[in-house]
């Protein structure tokens, strides 16, 4: 790695994997740098391994369910500690993986800390390397407020490998992460409290889809603590005690703060070589991934821009596209869908009613209904759905889920909404019967308008 290369990526997370095998792809040299695992975020720390908790945390409902239809199964039991070990297997195997691609692609894999010296040159160790482009792509980590006795409290990473659940888990926040816990531990049989500073759970979603998931979460037994901080986190006895700012206190085994993420660019010397920065660490870049230095791209957590997989890696195949096969590719950021393993699962794709509502008259349909499943197993639980629909125009705007399999069929509805589909063509879309999908083409009259 003597000669100058022509990529040179800080960072192993999808993004980051993503830019350096496209623009090998393409002829360039590249090489990649990574001081924890080949996957990043997503892979070894966020995604895959909470979607394979979410999916072992639902095997006690299914085996529930399963009596309403005439099975007799005993009464469940799961081994936590195997199931942290069967998800760590499946951490090392993906991790293996995309070594392989790597390799496979041409890309050269150092292992280590990368640090910005020059516009050119990044340091790893006692290491120099020379590149004519370089990108960042450091991804985000959890953030812990300073308050007394936070080294007590577990971030994400940590809750990954709790095992075995504690009899009682507080969650302090109601974002992803936050409500994504609280369905796996109250899966496992854990008794589970959310603290959330404000009103609801998933604040910037529909106030429809908060509403249904809050109502559903409550009545899987999970208690949810409005309005309320926590001051401090204190030893009591072998378990904690969390002090509130209102003056109360939760008795608790464990507590997760679920609070937020902050880009990962400390000590990358991203000042040293002139690289802006806003008041919040994220690093400063245009539609095409540009700093302010022109040798110096970034994608993915570390920027302001949605922290979602699926973007970092259009991000960065954008970037190799345009930087190295002289074919400008923008990413579409309108009409993102984004989904929420919560337990019911969220989907959603486009604009809230509120957003829409800010950009002129809308007609809102809405759906709230039992599955059939649910109504053979016996269960209380109801999915919701809802449509936002552009008044002038009768394009839909907007698609909200709560329930069974919504991130599966989001997937589908936000092609619908990209490319512009009208409430007319939804309704002449012939449904699916039976499937809970078929409401979102089946919907025929709007709810009624508030009147001033």
């Amino acid at each position: 790695m003597d000669r100058e290369l022509d990529l040179f990526v800080v960072g192993g997370g999808s993004g980051g994997v993503a830019a350096a095998r496209r623009a090998a792809s393409h002829g360039a040299r590249v090489a990649l740098v990574e001081d924890r695992g080949l996957g990043g975020t997503c892979v070894l720390r966020g995604c895959v391994p909470k979607k394979l908790l979410v999916i072992a945390s639902q095997v006690r409902a299914e085996i529930e369910d399963a009596a309403g239809f005439g099975w007799s199964i005993g009464e469940p039991a799961v081994d936590w500690r195997k199931l942290v070990e069967v998800k760590n297997d499946e951490l090392r195997r993906l991790e293996a993986v995309y070594g392989r691609l790597l390799a496979e692609s041409g890309v050269a894999v150092l292992h280590g800390r990368g640090r910005l010296v020059a516009p050119h040159v990044v340091a790893v160790g006692d290491r120099t390397i020379r590149a004519k482009r370089i990108l960042m792509a450091t991804g985000s980590r959890p953030w812990l407020p300073g308050i007394p006795g936070i080294e007590l409290a577990m971030t994400s990473e940590e809750a990954l490998e709790l095992a075995p659940v504690p009899p009682h888990v507080t969650i302090v926040g109601a974002g992803y992460i936050a409500v994504e816990f609280a369905g796996i531990w109250a899966g496992a049989g854990a008794k589970v409290t959310l603290v959330v500073r404000g009103r609801g759970v998933l604040r910037g979603f529909d106030e429809d889809i908060r509403a249904a998931l809050a109502e559903e979460m409550l009545a899987r037994g999970i208690e949810i603590r409005e309005c309320d901080q926590v001051a401090a986190i204190e030893r009591d006895g072998g378990s904690l005690r969390l002090r509130l700012e209102d003056g109360g206190s939760i008795a608790t085994d464990a507590v997760l703060y679920a609070t937020g993420r902050v880009p990962n660019t400390e000590g990358l010397g991203l000042a040293d070589v002139g690289v802006e920065v806003d008041d919040e660490g994220y690093v400063c870049v245009d539609e095409w991934s540009r700093t302010s230095v022109p040798s110096i791209f970034a994608i993915g957590d570390c920027t302001a821009r949605p922290a979602l997989t699926p973007m970092a890696i259009a991000d960065g195949r954008a970037f190799a596209e345009t930087e190295f096969a002289n074919n400008p590719t923008p990413v579409l950021r309108a009409h993102v869908p984004t989904a929420v393993f919560s337990q019911p699962p969220v989907g959603t794709v486009g604009l809230t009613e509120a957003q829409a509502r800010a950009c002129g008259p809308v007609r809102i349909f809405r759906a709230r209904f039992r599955p059939m499943k649910n109504v053979i197993a016996g269960r209380e639980a109801f999915t919701t759905m809802k449509l936002v629909v552009d008044a002038e125009t009768d394009r839909v705007v907007g698609v909200h889920i709560v329930g069974a399999d919504a991130p599966e069929i989001i997937q589908g509805f936000a092609v619908a909404v990209r490319c512009g589909a009208t409430k007319a063509q939804f309704d002449s879309t012939l449904a699916i019967h039976p499937t809970a999908a078929e409401e979102l083409v089946t919907m025929g009259k709007p709810v009624p308008q508030a009147v001033d």
